[in-house]
């Protein structure tokens, strides 16, 4: 029951609760997360179309930690803790507000290496991260240890995030890779004094719902293809080419995700870490698909420094993502043949990669294709 200012202790929700689905609020957190995602797939796109691949590959892996994290940190909490309440709803929505501040810096950070905005909504983010725990550890006994370390833990390292910017440019890749050490060892120093009874059905729908997210900015990109081609009427059949196989190469990508029931990975804590954490390779990689079908129209369109890599800015990440889900959840359910299949399609997958679009495109749909075939649909990773 709520207490006289309209609030209910925080306390650790069923984790065997049934029906447990996403809330509006969740649903509603996940947008500012798509603008997020798409300005630094965009921003992706433009470095790589001037020809820094190393650059925008290095800096999109960092930007897209800060964007990843902060919504694994929210997702596992509000599996455990969610009240839905006025106070659960305004911080979220302050968290909401540091996303947009974090996106709003994806340019400078990406392109000048200027991460002082980046930083400060990434602080945003997890002080409204402490506020919530430390209304668990006043609520919650049980789980009041386990609030403390997080608590403490996120306000210690968000102190270094921002003393990380006195630092000489120098020092920025290496006091960033520490942090993100410092950061992903929170949890797992938090959770030894306690396990958070998330809910494994839950989180899988969740990481489910933020997988199609990140595929339908290729469909986005796919689409584009086609009104490029419509608006300018140069290289039609190279750009209808492009959109094609972009589509199928996303829904294959889908199709392989939600081949396996993922919530039986989550039933203990080493499997828990193992599926967050990986998740950070399959998101970032198809986030970075995206960027790799706008890269290929530019090819076909422009005469851009990328024209000379195009198809490897589409191959990798999309060979990445098929590895990230086999390592994750088909490796274990798939009979020898059927791995050696998958794989011949990952390696069909790679060899787009010497080739220009559209070919590489559509070999790369070719590749995605033949790992599909392995798979069998029906079990998907939602709750059931």
């Amino acid at each position: 029951m709520p207490n006289r200012f309209g609030l209910r202790r925080m306390i650790a929700r069923d984790p065997q609760e049934h029906h447990r689905v996403a809330s509006p609020l969740e649903l509603f957190f996940d947008l500012v997360f798509v603008v997020a995602v798409s300005f630094s797939s965009s921003q992706l796109h433009h470095i790589e179309s001037e020809g820094h691949l190393t650059t925008a590959i290095g800096s999109y892996l960092m930007i897209f930690f800060a964007i990843w994290w902060a919504w694994v940190n929210f997702t596992w909490f509000a599996s455990s803790f969610d009240v839905d309440d006025w106070l659960y709803r305004a911080m979220t929505i302050l968290q909401m507000a540091g996303v947009l501040v974090l996106a709003a810096g994806v340019s400078d950070a990406m392109e000048h290496s200027d991460f002082k905005i980046v930083t400060f909504g990434y602080v945003i983010m997890r002080l409204a991260m402490i506020g919530q725990w430390l209304r668990v550890a006043s609520s919650d006994a049980n789980a009041k240890s386990t609030a403390l370390r997080y608590a403490s833990g996120i306000f210690i390292v968000q102190v270094f995030w921002l003393l990380r910017l006195l630092l000489p440019e120098s020092l920025g890749l290496a006091s960033f890779l520490i942090l993100v050490v410092a950061e992903m060892l929170i949890p797992v120093w938090a959770e030894s004094a306690g396990q958070t009874p998330w809910h494994r059905h839950h989180l899988a729908e969740r990481y489910s719902l933020f997988t199609i997210i990140l595929l339908g900015e290729s469909i986005l990109a796919s689409a584009n293809s086609v009104n490029e081609a419509l608006d300018l009427n140069e290289h039609v059949p190279a750009l209808l080419m492009v959109a094609g196989s972009g589509l199928v190469i996303a829904a294959g990508m889908w199709w392989i995700y939600f081949s396996r029931g993922q919530h039986d990975l989550i039933e203990d804590m080493r499997g828990a870490f193992t599926f967050g954490y990986f998740h950070y390779v399959i998101f970032a990689a198809a986030g970075a698909f995206s960027a790799g079908i706008e890269v290929a129209v530019d090819s076909i369109l422009y005469e851009s420094e990328a024209h000379r890599f195009a198809a490897l800015t589409l191959s990798l990440p999309v060979a990445a993502f098929l590895l990230g889900v086999w390592v994750l959840a088909l490796r274990k359910s798939c009979t020898r043949n059927l791995q050696t299949i998958y794989f011949a399609g990952v390696g069909v997958v790679l060899l787009g990669a010497f080739a220009h679009p559209p070919l590489s495109m559509l070999i790369a749909a070719v590749g995605v294709v033949i790992c599909a075939a392995t798979t069998e649909p029906g079990r998907v990773a939602v709750a059931s």
